[in-house]
């Protein structure tokens, strides 16, 4: 299990974690809360790993009805906060090869026919912890428009809140992460240098330079990249 130890001398405040009272340090964020109390959070961590884990959570304020959203690993606690962390919501996630389909957008009702059921009530966009208008991506996949989607989504981290708000039971952000796929994949143009740069490589030019970096020890490649 992860454990954090706080810095010395943090004031300490009262939280409640899945509906328990806590003393936690301030300053610290929901996951580091929650590993400061013992908690075992394995799941929806995925940062740790290099890739973005997606904690979604909710939470109330002393005072104030409001259940507010957001991402565990960059929102910190506040006195008297009560929250908890939201487990991943199931979705209906389709597969396919999105360079073998014959019309990427026609693809998108086969593969998600639910976005065309959209009820247009914005409980995506309000739960969206990322501020992304959801409601307006949807409709923009539904029409085709796959560039405004690629554009409005790209902050997307997959948390899957919208999920849980929708009343037409889809999965917003796989909707809009199909169509970004779709835009790259068939309309986005191919960048120029990026093309220049897949031809180095496949040319050999950086063999000889990755040939040494092999063969370096730990403390030469710190050297080499500059690392004390």
């Amino acid at each position: 299990m992860f454990q954090y130890e706080a810095p010395e001398g943090a004031r300490l405040i009262q939280v409640w974690i899945n509906g328990k009272e806590w003393t936690v340090p301030e300053g610290l964020t929901l996951i580091q809360a929650m590993w400061y109390t013992g908690h075992e959070v394995i799941h929806g961590i995925g940062c740790l790993g290099g890739v973005c884990g997606a904690c979604a959570a909710v939470y109330r304020m002393p005072g104030n009805f409001r259940l507010f959203n957001a991402l565990a690993c960059q929102t910190l606690v506040k006195e008297g906060m009560a929250f908890s962390l939201i487990a991943s919501y199931p979705t209906q996630r389709a597969h396919y090869d999105i360079e073998t389909l014959p019309d990427p957008k026609e693809g998108l009702f086969e593969l998600y026919p639910e976005s065309a059921t959209c009820r247009n009530c914005n409980a995506c966009t309000e739960v969206c912890p990322q501020g992304i208008d959801v409601r307006t991506s949807v409709w923009q996949a539904a029409f085709g428009d796959f560039k405004g989607v690629a554009e409005s989504t790209m902050s997307c981290v997959m948390c899957g809140l919208c999920v849980s708000r929708c009343i037409a039971e889809m999965a917003p952000h796989e909707i809009a992460l199909y169509a970004r796929r779709a835009y790259g994949s068939r309309e986005l143009p191919f960048p120029e240098n990026l093309r220049h740069r897949i031809d180095a490589v496949h040319s050999g030019s950086f063999d000889r330079d990755l040939e040494r970096l092999s063969h370096l020890s730990l403390e030469e490649l710190k050297q080499e990249c500059g690392v004390k």
